[in-house]
């Protein structure tokens, strides 16, 4: 019986590879065979989840034309990496990934680490802040005062409960957007929003357009709902999309989605303006593309002189073509997970309906939470101190960054919760590995793109302040040096003993 779950072609496993950055030349040192820089570069693509564990790899023939190598080359590289404890080979099964014993599965994602690996280990791969206390208590504590008379029910609402429908449609209907309950369906999380839009707009071998880069999360749902992706390049720095490059592809490759972040993108930070926003609506009307607008991080306005744009849906009179989802965990807390969607009506029931098959409801008491925040006021005060947070955060991340690194580029945006950083050249991949063996952990930049792009980025949140801010630059710092000699990235040990 096999042992592989999955399997990659020799095309794609190619050109992931040709896509990451050599190591750099260190003077004096000689250039590592052919056969040790491939098993090098599938390693890190295992590593960082871009190859998953258990996945069959091409036969050495058919990864050796790929990539224009010798069999003997290829052959060495498979060789090297069982050994090495990355792939495992049975005759007539042929091999696949694996990780040594006692190494943790690469997570494909970005998962938030274990609080038990936190004592050592400053983690900056999951954009996500504590709670914004004393809120939380408080919220808990007035959804469990009117939960008696939900408990006398089923609990099951699929739509969401119909005080939140109505709570999140009048507040819409604030900013500007006339909105019924009949809009809105409550959901577990934004990712559970996005999954459901999914599965109901586009098949597998549907195509989805979206930003290169965009949130890795979202990319690895799509992947695993067998979509095919259409990257679309962002605008340099903040200056958001490039419009006609979307206008092309919604015309030529006619997606059945689109997929976009307009409100401080996640990575880059970037906003879109009024007149972006109505020409991306209106491109996608034209293309006959429903456009998902995620508001996640709308409002996460740190700078109080940004004036923030119009809402996506609001271009979209018809109500046709803009599907909305937003989300308590950017906000207020990641581990308050609800989520919505505004639609059309029509939308709302059909995805109303497919839940059945899914996960039946979001459950009460983190509604009736939420709801009791954004009734009361809580919600407002709540995010007012999470924007404070951030805003701290950032000023002290980017002037670590500006001191450690000073050959890294990047744009400050002024509302989100990261930072998307060129890396001086070097591979972002290889300095998350780095990264890891000395006690900081960083997403990559391919993790954003799609078939291996921004090997030279990495995303960095604004999660970390302080002293804690100053100790992660330095670390990066520690493993940019490790990444630029070529020094073997083995086990290493932070610089000192810290608490993140």
């Amino acid at each position: 019986m096999a042992q592989w779950t999955s399997a990659v072609g020799a095309t794609q496993l190619a050109r992931l590879i040709t896509s990451q950055q050599p190591r750099p030349a260190v003077p004096g040192a000689r250039k590592p065979p052919a056969y040790r820089a491939l098993a090098d570069g599938i390693r890190l693509l295992v590593l960082e989840g871009r190859v998953p564990v258990a996945a069959r790899l091409p036969a050495e023939r058919e990864l050796a034309v790929s990539l224009g190598l010798s069999r003997t080359t290829v052959a060495a590289a498979y060789e090297a990496l069982r050994t090495e404890g990355f792939l495992e080979s049975r005759r007539g099964a042929g091999s696949w990934t694996s990780v040594p014993a006692g190494n943790p599965l690469p997570a494909r994602g970005l998962e938030p680490l274990p609080p038990e690996a936190l004592g050592s280990m400053i983690d900056l791969g999951c954009a996500a802040l504590p709670a914004p206390e004393p809120w939380l208590t408080r919220a808990v504590q007035g959804a469990l005062e009117e939960l008696p008379p939900y408990a006398h029910t089923h609990g099951d609402y699929p739509a969401g409960l119909p005080a939140l429908r109505r709570m999140l449609a009048d507040r819409y209907t604030e900013r500007g957007i006339p909105t019924m309950p009949e809009q809105i369906m409550v959901t577990t999380g934004a990712m559970g929003a996005i999954d459901a839009i999914c599965h109901l707009f586009a098949g597998r071998g549907e195509r989805i357009a979206v930003e290169s880069p965009s949130y890795a999360n979202i990319l690895q749902l799509m992947r695993e709902a067998g979509v095919r992706l259409v990257p679309v390049a962002m605008a340099d720095g903040l200056a958001g999309w490039d419009l006609p490059t979307w206008r092309q592809v919604l015309r030529d490759a006619a997606p059945r989605l689109a997929y976009v972040v307009a409100d401080f993108h996640n990575p880059t930070g970037a906003l879109a303006t009024d007149e972006q926003r109505r020409a991306m609506v209106e491109a996608a009307k034209s293309a006959g593309t429903v456009l998902v607008a995620d508001e996640t991080m709308a409002e996460l306005r740190l700078d109080p002189d940004v004036h923030m744009p119009r809402p996506m849906c609001s271009f979209d009179r018809a109500g046709s073509t803009v599907i909305t989802v937003g989300s308590a965990s950017k906000a207020f807390w990641a581990g308050m997970r609800i989520g919505w969607v505004r639609a059309a009506p029509d939308v709302i029931r059909s995805l109303v309906a497919a839940r059945a098959y899914a996960d039946l409801g979001t459950p009460v008491l983190e509604q009736l939470a939420v709801n009791w925040l954004m009734r009361t006021g809580g919600w407002t005060d709540a995010v007012a101190l999470r924007r404070a947070q951030a805003r701290d955060n950032r000023d002290a991340l980017v002037a670590a960054v500006r001191r450690e690194l000073p050959d890294w580029e990047f744009a400050v945006p002024q509302g989100g919760l990261t930072l998307w950083a060129r890396a001086g050249g070097l591979s972002g991949s290889r300095l998350a590995e780095a990264g890891e063996r000395v006690g900081v952990r960083v997403p990559s930049g391919p993790r954003f793109g799609v078939d291996g792009a921004f090997e030279g980025y990495v995303r960095l949140p604004f999660t970390v302040g302080g002293p804690v801010a100053d100790e992660a630059a330095a670390r990066l710092a520690a493993a940019a040096r490790l990444v630029a000699t070529g020094a073997p990235t083995g086990t290493l040990e932070p610089s000192r003993a810290f608490v993140a």
